[in-house]
């Protein structure tokens, strides 16, 4: 019997998921915080992933000791972003099997913790990749989002929107953050974790399974079909 449970409905994350956002967000907060001068490491980033912005401003103005309100940091942050997260690519891997997905007319949708503005800002150059998703679940301004990551609140209201309503359990979800695996355990759904390579081992353990890339998922195992190399 397999380990697995059989899914009907995929849900990714967008950041380290499908674009390759990730080194632009650490370069952007470095950009801001390296102004008083603080360091961005790994072990912050590792803590942030995942945030809305306003919560991951908290953080960061408490974590380095900033000598401003978070309001202020998240608004210079904000203007820093709309510079440097203009342009990300598309992760190779993602696009593979997003293709695959919607062949194969698997209902899938993003759910990201960015809000509307910034999903704009990083999805503009691909707009033909996103029309293939059957909704954009934005939890940085959508009203319906209470609470962000580890909170399961965004994966229940982007399974909510798929016209058929699935049960959680249906759901697959793509995380690449801690914090959006709990979320996607919380709401009672499976999730495959393509961590980024400085992802310690006791924060990958909560996922259903750990990949190096997403077309290197056995999607299979979920019962959906195989997408061959």
């Amino acid at each position: 019997m397999s380990k697995y449970r059989a899914v009907s409905h995929v849900i990714f994350d967008m950041d380290g998921i499908l674009l390759d956002t990730e080194p632009l967000y650490t370069k952007a907060i470095q950009n801001v915080v390296g102004r008083y001068g603080k360091t961005f490491t790994w072990e912050h980033k590792s803590q942030m992933m995942g945030l809305q912005t306003a919560e991951s401003s908290k953080f960061i103005v408490k974590a380095l000791d900033l000598p401003i309100t978070w309001e202020e940091y998240n608004s210079i942050i904000l203007e820093e972003y709309k510079i440097t997260l203009a342009n990300p690519e598309i992760i190779p891997g993602a696009k593979r099997l997003v293709h695959h997905l919607s062949k194969h007319n698997i209902p899938i949708s993003v759910a990201t913790s960015s809000s509307q503005d910034s999903f704009e800002l990083k999805s503009a150059k691909h707009k033909d990749f996103f029309k293939l998703f059957d909704h954009i679940v934005c939890g940085g301004s959508d009203p319906e989002v209470k609470q962000g990551k580890p909170a399961p609140d965004i994966f229940l209201v982007s399974a909510s929107r798929f016209p058929d309503k699935p049960n959680p359990e249906k759901c697959l979800v793509f995380e690449d953050a801690p914090n959006g695996v709990q979320a996607a355990v919380n709401a009672g759904m499976q999730v495959v974790m393509c961590p980024d390579e400085n992802v310690p081992s006791e924060l990958r353990k909560n996922a259903t399974m750990v990949v190096n890339s997403l077309d290197d998922t056995p999607v299979e195992a979920f019962g959906l079909p195989e997408l061959i190399k």
